[in-house]
């Protein structure tokens, strides 16, 4: 299209995403700037989701170390936290019919749920939002951060809406709408794992090059209404073992008690597995079917469905967290604490500490005779935006910063030892003392084994549809929805790979990462074609992680689109 004018909006502030980083940033931005008497500093916070809380999937249990500092009066408040931990239970699945519980002394004190509380982190995100608008926060939800804007100099000067109403050809339709751009002093990026801007810009800032590849793994998440008489508010179970044994794939699965005779499951799946057969999908459906997980199920009904990828390189993958203009908080820098299996803490505290290093630059440029909110230095002829370096010294001095650190060697330990002598390794760093050396994990999650080398070709059996289902199903109930005349979100570097390279080295295995059904491909009489179902996307970016030639890009679709959880 040709160039457009757009219409701009000025805050002191930019915050992108309204998950649980970046509605902390907001808060806390708010709350010191009404506490300093600096109450005209403007802050928004843009999300994709149709609302705040819709694109939000986690397991979840949260400790609440972060919620108690940004709102010490929670409960009076009508936090949304009703069912504290009442039980933890580990398993060991030694096939697909028995079990082994590990002794609670056995578990790494990180598993340990004492205190905590089994949430919907939809509802608290939604929560949060309510009171960052109590705090005149101004939330933009259906709106998608599309674009990065810079300065001349370099330094960030905010974001882009995505234009609404384009066509498939990239065309305005009779419903365009242009996209907004949102200048700030600074910008605070909290997209969640693999967020789109994020990855550009750690790639044009240079911010990982002192650390470790980053690390993920798939999250796949079911909800159901159980039999009130197999319903145990607040216990807690977590496990590994079969299936994922089976194809010496790395994981673990969760089933929490919740409230209103529900319970939330699901598997994480290693992305750093290497049977390019291995359906993280179906090992999710099968990995119901055990005994200890099936006899929960049985009479109940599931009522959502829906997946994400999960970021877990932890401490020694955490890319520099600043730049000149803003700074990354939460999953979108990699924060969580996989040693815990918990991210919403570690995020919220890291969307708490950028927020007081930004608001002291702010206040310092006014203390200085500055306007509110003046941010930029001359050095010579030259201006710069301040870079937010305060923020990494406060996170350096933080809690934060200690509880990662002790988890360092977790991941690391299990891709290099396997379950059984990590798991070991693990117990004696947590639980025994604390090993005087670090562990890196250098080769990337997208590296796989050729298909013709694969020994194990798992066999997944046919979905019930009352214990497993298809993905088709799966995304109807996760409620998905994309206007279909828009330009596909998902981008080919390189449209031949699929069918020329990752078919016959890999038999193409986007068709089995993708929660979703996105990626198939089509015999096209003697030709196979890949076909792209982008309005099946429920935006869990395991693409841009997991295929094996880097040739899939992830970027954000209209706004509004994706999936629409309800209390996920």
């Amino acid at each position: 299209m040709e160039h457009i004018e757009r219409e701009s909006m000025e805050f002191d502030v930019v915050v992108v995403g309204a998950g649980p980083a970046g509605l902390s940033a907001a808060i806390k931005l708010r709350q010191l700037a009404i506490e300093s008497n600096l109450s005209d500093l403007t802050v928004c916070v843009v999300e994709k989701g149709s609302e705040v809380g819709a694109h939000i999937l986690s397991g979840a249990v949260l400790e609440t170390r972060a919620l108690d500092e940004l709102f010490p009066n929670w409960k009076e408040l009508g936090a949304p936290l009703h069912v504290p931990v009442t039980e933890d239970r580990t398993y060991f699945l030694t096939s697909k019919d028995a079990h082994q519980q590990v002794p609670d002394w056995a578990v790494p004190k990180t598993m340990h749920n004492k205190g905590n509380y089994v949430i919907s982190l939809g509802n608290v995100v939604r929560w949060l939002g309510e009171k960052a608008e109590e705090l005149e926060v101004a939330i933009f939800p259906g709106f998608a951060a599309s674009e990065i804007l810079y300065h001349e100099d370099g330094s960030v000067k905010g974001i882009q809406t995505g234009d609404m109403g384009v066509s498939k050809e990239g065309e305005a339709t009779a419903n365009f709408t242009p996209g907004y751009e949102l200048h700030a002093k600074y910008t605070i990026f909290a997209e969640g794992c693999r967020g789109h801007l994020g990855k550009q810009l750690i790639e044009k800032f240079k911010l990982d090059e002192h650390a470790d590849p980053q690390h993920y793994g798939i999250g796949i998440k079911e909800l159901w209404d159980i039999d009130p008489v197999k319903h145990q508010p607040g216990l807690v179970m977590h496990g590994a073992g079969w299936p994922l044994s089976e194809t010496k794939s790395s994981g673990g699965w969760w089933l929490y008690h919740a409230e209103n005779n529900q319970v939330t499951l699901g598997v994480i799946v290693d992305l750093a597995y290497q049977n390019p057969h291995m359906y993280p999908f179906m090992e999710m459906q099968r990995w119901k079917t055990h005994p200890l997980i099936k006899q929960y199920l049985d009479g109940g009904t599931r009522v959502s469905y829906g997946a994400r990828a999960v970021v877990k390189g932890g401490l020694n993958a955490l890319p520099k967290l600043t730049f000149n203009g803003g700074c990354l908080v939460g999953d979108d820098a990699g924060f969580l604490n996989f040693a815990k299996i918990k991210g919403s803490h570690t995020a919220m505290k890291s969307g708490m500490l950028a927020a007081e290093a930004v608001f002291d630059a702010i206040a310092q440029g006014v203390e200085q005779g500055g306007e509110l909110g003046i941010a930029r230095v001359t050095e010579g002829e030259d201006v710069f935006i301040l870079e937010t370096k305060a923020y990494t010294d406060k996170f350096n001095q933080s809690w934060l910063k200690e509880e990662l650190y002790q988890s360092r060697n977790f991941g690391p330990a299990m891709h290099k030892f396997g379950q059984w002598i990590g798991g070991a390794f693990n117990f004696i760093d947590q639980n025994v003392f604390r090993v005087p050396f670090t562990l890196h994990d250098l080769t990337p999650d997208h590296v796989l084994t050729p298909a013709s080398q694969v020994h194990f070709k798992p066999d997944y059996p046919k979905a019930d549809g009352v214990l497993t289902f298809d993905r088709l199903s799966s995304v109807f109930i996760s409620n998905t929805v994309h206007e279909e005349n828009q330009p596909a979100h998902l981008k080919l570097k390189d449209a031949t790979i699929p069918v020329n390279v990752n078919l016959p080295t890999w038999d193409e295995p986007a068709q089995r990462y993708c929660p979703a059904g996105v990626y198939e491909i089509v015999e096209d009489g003697d030709q196979p074609r890949f076909q792209i179902n982008a309005a099946n996307c429920v935006h869990c970016k395991t693409c841009d992680i997991k295929d094996p030639s880097q040739n899939i890009t992830w970027v954000t679709p209209e706004g509004g689109g994706g999936p629409n959880y309800p209390n996920m």
